[in-house]
């Protein structure tokens, strides 16, 4: 195994056909959670044939740098990885940027990404699952993302597949390729024309009635987010995300430490599986499952009293679009 360092750039290596994509991994201030999130993928099957990439954020001010050294520190020590490459930002970029700068950079070096946050916990086959999808839809267009959580569905037993399909990607334990995270516009251009079409608006909202909220905070400033763009971007290109039919991935991330809204209490999160699989039977058709579709639909609804406190919020906030 390899360990380099800098402050930049990630060092020129090509993939090979058939080598496992890189993962991306981005880490900020939390050392615990950042341990925790590297010994679970430690524990990956492919681990150890797998280059491990991370992208370490500068701290925002003279306080918070003692944390980011912390972090700094234990990510410089390493093993279980076939190589670590880390990449150290001597300025704060925030989480969006972060993430915008460091997957187009793995992308456009290595073609895909298994793309991960300091606060996941996985399946020792998450990394198995993940290549599995990458390869098998490399050349199927209309799939955007692959992604190991599932929003919580429970997938009935005699589904034959170990995926699905759905409008809306999901930003815990993802991966994507160069030519389809090419395809997103960073600056969401056409918004405008979104804001003054109920219809396209519909049609975003069929991942979740909360979509086109999310992306009127990003775009007024009070949400700084790459995900809200990232399923825009699926919605523009009539994309699709492909989840696991299990949940392979948990997120650990909710508490007083989280940079950003404490994503668990907007999803409902199933207990890893155990079901552990050396090989996976993936759809060949993109064709949407209209009960998975319904079920997930439902599931990231909100309550009502969510809703009157959303409302009340964007009310007393002036929230335009």
């Amino acid at each position: 195994m390899s360990i380099s360092q800098t402050s930049t750039a990630i060092p020129p290596r090509h993939r090979e056909e058939g080598e496992c994509a890189p993962i991306s991994l981005f880490v900020y201030n939390r050392p615990e959670h950042t341990l925790r999130t590297i010994d679970a993928l430690r524990h990956n099957w492919l681990a150890s044939r797998s280059d491990l990439l991370i992208f370490s954020d500068g701290p925002k001010d003279t306080a918070g740098s003692s944390a980011v050294a912390t972090v700094r520190k234990l990510i410089r020590n390493l093993d279980g990885f076939k190589s670590v490459t880390i990449i150290e930002r001597d300025q704060n970029l925030g989480l969006a940027q972060s993430v915008i700068r460091g997957v187009s950079q793995v992308c456009a070096q290595f073609g895909r990404s298994i793309v991960l946050e300091d606060d996941l916990l996985t399946t020792a086959d998450f990394l198995t699952f993940m290549n599995a999808a990458l390869q098998h839809y490399a050349h199927a267009p209309r799939i955007f993302s692959v992604s190991g959580f599932n929003y919580a569905l429970r997938i009935p037993a005699h589904y034959p597949f170990d995926a699905f399909c759905f409008y809306r990607s999901s930003s815990l334990g993802w991966g994507t390729w160069k030519d389809r995270w090419e395809q997103s516009d960073w600056a969401v251009s056409d918004y405008r024309a979104f804001c003054d079409d109920s219809g396209k608006q519909k049609m975003f909202n069929r991942g979740g009635e909360d979509l086109t909220r999310m992306l009127r905070l990003q775009m007024t400033r009070r949400l700084d987010s790459w995900a809200i763009r990232w399923a825009y971007t699926h919605y523009r290109n009539d994309a699709l995300a492909l989840l696991s039919a299990q949940p392979r991935v948990f997120h650990i991330g909710a508490d007083r430490f989280a940079t950003h809204a404490k994503r668990s209490s907007a999803f409902r999160q199933l207990p890893l599986t155990s079901d552990l699989k050396s090989s996976f039977v993936l759809p060949s058709s993109h064709a949407l499952q209209p009960q998975f579709v319904s079920e997930v639909q439902s599931i990231l609804r909100p309550s009502v009293p969510r809703k009157v406190v959303r409302f009340v919020r964007d009310i007393l906030s002036h929230l335009p679009w």
